[in-house]
């Protein structure tokens, strides 16, 4: 229900942001001198999924359940393009890292279970933005000029967004007994492969990026800017926990003893958690909802103006 609140929510801000005016730019054609520009941007990555979040249930995936604690780097760099003064298209290449963790958690059968991962992933991503923008003047004296007034022209956009991607991730989980991060891809742990066990998963996904930025126009050159993204994915396996326990004795055959030992490392404190249900089902490792993850990022823009040449606009005055 959470993710159903956000995505209506930013349905209805862009929405609003395609029917509301830009309070206007000193000429029509003004935003033409900020139609490209090349974008950096660091900030913070945290993951919603199945492992750690808040300590109660019925919270994962929703932003509410971002573990602080988590909270790893994220880098991107991008090229924004004007259509026009309220469209543009936006592509970037992204980098950041993962992780969650059920000791964090203090829900007592996430903390029981006692699983964890973290992962780098390289994401590519497009989208459209829908913008307003409150372009101003404001007037200074130059020495060069005899004192002469000039303009500096600054504005501030608010834009929303949504896109598609695409991503690569890698899981790992720390060794119970070693300490030492594994790749959980090939342990199998919930019996991939096996009969009655699910298919394996790839490490390539699809995202869906949706957001909000605010950008601020400091020059003809310059930009800074503060942007939230919130990406829903079409995998569940960014943490390798999805569906259910697998029998380790099957595992330990099949995969080794590090698969059996990685697939169910809980600490005992819930008798029967990871056992077979009373009719004989496997019990509940994970859930079926796809996992998302979040990033929040300054942004820092370098414009790239049209050269003026005889199309050099003058003023009237």
């Amino acid at each position: 229900m959470a993710i159903k609140r956000f995505v209506i929510t930013l349905f209805f801000f862009l929405g609003f942001l395609t029917y509301v005016r830009s309070q206007g730019y000193v000429r029509p054609n003004a935003w033409k001198k900020y139609r490209k520009e090349v974008v950096f941007q660091i900030g913070a990555s945290g993951f919603l999924g199945d492992l750690g979040g808040r300590d109660k249930i019925g919270t994962d995936y929703s932003p509410v359940d971002l573990e602080f604690a988590l909270t790893r780097p994220a880098v991107s760099a991008g090229y924004r393009y004007k259509f026009n003064k309220n469209i543009n298209w936006f592509s970037n290449f992204n980098y950041l890292i993962l992780a969650g963790d059920d000791k964090l958690t203090n829900e007592p059968y996430r903390n029981n279970r006692n699983l964890n991962f973290k992962t780098n992933v390289f994401e590519l991503a497009t989208r459209i933005e829908f913008g307003i923008s409150s372009f101003r003047r404001t007037g200074v004296y130059s020495l060069k000029k005899s004192l002469g007034r000039i303009t500096k022209r600054q504005a501030l956009e608010f834009i929303g967004f949504v896109g598609v991607g695409a991503f690569y991730f890698n899981p790992k989980g720390r060794n119970p007994i070693t300490g030492e991060f594994e790749n959980l891809y090939p342990l199998h742990t919930e019996g991939q492969g096996l009969p009655g066990g699910p298919k394996q998963y790839r490490k390539v996904a699809v995202s869906l990026p949706l957001g909000i930025c605010v950008h601020y126009i400091i020059d003809k050159l310059w930009s800074v800017g503060l942007e939230i993204s919130y990406r829903k994915t079409f995998t569940d396996y960014i943490d390798d926990v999805s569906t259910t326990y697998y029998d380790k004795a099957a595992l330990l055959a099949a995969y080794g003893e590090k698969s059996a030992l990685m697939s169910d490392p809980n600490r005992g404190e819930i008798n029967g958690a990871s056992s077979p249900n009373a009719d004989g089902s496997r019990a509940q490792r994970g859930d079926k909802q796809k996992d998302a993850f979040a990033t929040i990022q300054i942004t820092v823009g370098r414009f790239f103006p049209p050269k003026h040449g005889r199309t050099k606009l003058r003023s009237k005055f």
